[in-house]
């Protein structure tokens, strides 16, 4: 596929795209989304920025796109790929917690402050990344009753 300056800006687009919904509706950063899609925040920043001479290589495009819960024929398709080919189907969203579902709502609703939406990110950070506690430290814990 001819590297156009077009290409690489709408890719770019893309990859903004996603990374502000992983941001908004996730509360995912930069370091998350890497984490998560097992590809380096260089590479990324480099996609954001439409700074690469080679096409990006396609098991980076399909894991980015499956981190982040993306069909990769749309970034097939922006790419100028053979959208035919065949590509692993996305997995099935794991059924979730309806309270996590309420909180993800929260951070979406445009009625819901900032202020709010900081400290929902902020509780569920803390939460996320804490060590767990140990089965035998917790019943330990237990009192008689």
């Amino acid at each position: 596929m001819r590297d156009t300056p077009s290409r690489h800006q709408a890719f770019a687009t893309f990859v903004r795209k996603s990374l502000s919904d992983a941001r908004s509706t996730r509360a995912w950063n930069g370091s998350e989304v890497a984490r998560r899609t097992g590809i380096s925040r260089q590479t990324i920043n480099r996609w954001v920025r439409g700074d690469w001479s080679n096409d990006p290589e396609p098991a980076r495009v399909v894991a980015f796109c499956e981190g982040l819960g993306i069909n990769p024929t749309i970034a097939f398709g922006i790419l100028g790929w053979d959208r035919s080919a065949p590509t692993r189907p996305a997995p099935a969203a794991p059924p979730m917690d309806p309270d996590v579902e309420a909180l993800l709502r929260r951070l979406v609703d445009p009625t819901v402050s900032e202020s709010e939406k900081y400290h929902i990110r902020e509780t569920i950070r803390y939460l996320a990344y804490r060590p767990s506690i140990p089965d035998d430290q917790r019943k330990g814990q237990r009192r008689a009753g």
